[in-house]
């Protein structure tokens, strides 16, 4: 029953987020609405940015179930972006708070498995090694984020489905060009 708990947490931050901003909620204000206690908020959590960083690991999670290979990237990106928009109120009272790394934080470790995933697909069988996979997976990691975090930092307005199909015409071809490179 522990995870009722963490998820009746996490509907609470989402909610009172649609009502005021980051810095002006309280363990309080979250343990009233939930109505529980202090303390059963202090078994699960050290804070409210663990509340959050927890949130932002089971949304990522639940993001990309079975959309890391070469064919699905794409579907997998789709999926980072109707995660992100699906909580925006969220994401961007967040991102505009001082926790704002912890919404880049979120988005590196989504990006980075899904184009590992691409990459370990598209290396097998070659010489590449481990240390040039990652840095392959973390350059294109770079450059999504980069487009996700101006995506978000403009209010989310862009059609996301337009941005993916410039990334990906973007990118077609070029992880397995990157690993023939390097071997």
């Amino acid at each position: 029953m522990p995870n009722l708990t963490k998820y009746a947490l996490e509907a609470s931050l989402k909610k009172l987020l649609l009502s005021k901003p980051l810095d002006k909620i309280t363990i309080n204000d979250l343990t009233t609405d939930c109505g529980i206690s202090r303390m059963a908020f202090y078994y699960h959590f050290k804070d409210i940015y663990d509340l959050i960083e927890w949130i932002c690991v089971e949304d990522a999670t639940k993001a990309l179930q079975g959309k890391k290979t070469y064919d699905s990237w794409v579907e997998g990106l789709e999926q980072i972006f109707e995660a992100v928009l699906e909580n925006k109120p969220f994401i961007l009272n967040v991102y505009h708070s001082v926790s704002r790394e912890q919404i880049e934080n979120y988005l590196f470790k989504l990006t980075y498995d899904l184009i590992r995933g691409v990459v370990e697909e598209k290396a097998a069988g070659s010489r590449i090694s481990e240390e040039d996979k990652q840095f392959i997976a973390d350059f294109y990691k770079y450059g999504f984020v980069g487009v996700m975090l101006d995506w978000i930092k403009q209010g989310m307005k862009e059609d996301y489905h337009e941005i993916v199909e410039k990334m990906s015409t973007t990118l077609r071809g070029n992880v397995t060009n990157s690993i023939r490179n390097f071997e």
